[in-house]
């Protein structure tokens, strides 16, 4: 069987929306001490693009974590492979992550970073896929909601592959190959 890829994001309405969040986020963040977590490796792309449309520099970190499990299923044991090296106490710290969908992973990082005792912790996310949803976390500046399908491009891949797509796709199955 062949996968086909849908295009259901075009670059230029992904660049709309990440110039509409970063308006939101410099409005509400506007002179005060910002750092910005990318969740490795799906967020980068979004993360960069973001802090570049803001109107203010902030400081980046970066986390990744792991989510033990076989197939595509989470056995829902999460783990921190990298952790923020930037110290968070006392400071606003916005969360960015490139899909939400069982929710498991971020309320895993919201908590952790909760720790760190910082001065207000939010989400910003660029697809928040709420049909599989299994844990609610807030979701403070969302890009676009996509109901189903399985996405890649602009950061989100699948095996590694088409991570660097400008835009988003939905792989669709196109049936046996002939």
């Amino acid at each position: 069987m062949s996968t086909r890829k849908r295009c259901i994001l075009s670059r230029e309405a992904i660049a709309q929306r990440v110039t509409e969040l970063a308006d939101r986020i410099s409005q509400d963040y506007a002179g005060r001490d910002l750092v910005m977590i990318g969740v490795l490796k799906g967020a980068f792309i979004f993360l960069a693009d973001l802090v570049r449309a803001l109107k203010f520099p902030v400081e980046v970190d970066f986390v990744r974590l792991k989510s033990y499990g076989s197939g595509t299923q989470s056995s829902g044991e999460i783990v921190i492979t990298k952790d923020v090296e930037t110290p968070l106490k006392d400071r606003e710290v916005l969360i960015v992550e490139d899909i939400v969908d069982l929710g498991l992973t971020l309320d895993f990082l919201r908590k952790h970073l909760l720790t760190h005792h910082p001065r207000s912790l939010k989400i910003c996310c660029f697809i928040d896929k709420g049909e599989r949803r299994q844990v609610e976390v807030p979701l403070d500046y969302v890009g676009f909601v996509v109901e189903k399908g399985f996405l890649v491009g602009y950061g989100l891949d699948c095996g590694e592959q088409n991570r660097t797509l400008p835009e988003i796709y939905a792989l669709e199955n196109a049936g046996p190959e002939t």
